[in-house]
């Protein structure tokens, strides 16, 4: 296990700390010699997802999200 370091250096050195655990190294934080957190570095996934543009959609109208009159009839109540 790798050694503590204490919450008020932690607190302290926290930018240099992201870095090492960047690097890959694992950092533990210890309130009063009790450990508490482990600060790790994440784990790339690797290559950013691309949008599939399945609809193959290019162009949306303007009154794409306006309200349908029927549909507000529907939720109104109105069966009419």
């Amino acid at each position: 296990m790798p050694p503590f370091i204490s919450l008020y250096d932690a607190k302290t050195k926290l930018s240099s700390l992201v870095d090492r655990a960047a690097a890959g190294e694992e950092i533990v934080i210890a309130k009063n010699g009790v450990p508490c957190a482990r600060l790790v570095p994440i784990v790339s996934r690797g290559h950013r997802r691309a949008p599939a543009n399945a609809m193959r959609i290019e162009y949306i109208a303007p009154d794409f999200d306006a309200p349908d009159p029927e549909i507000e009839c529907l939720f109104a109540g109105d069966t009419g």
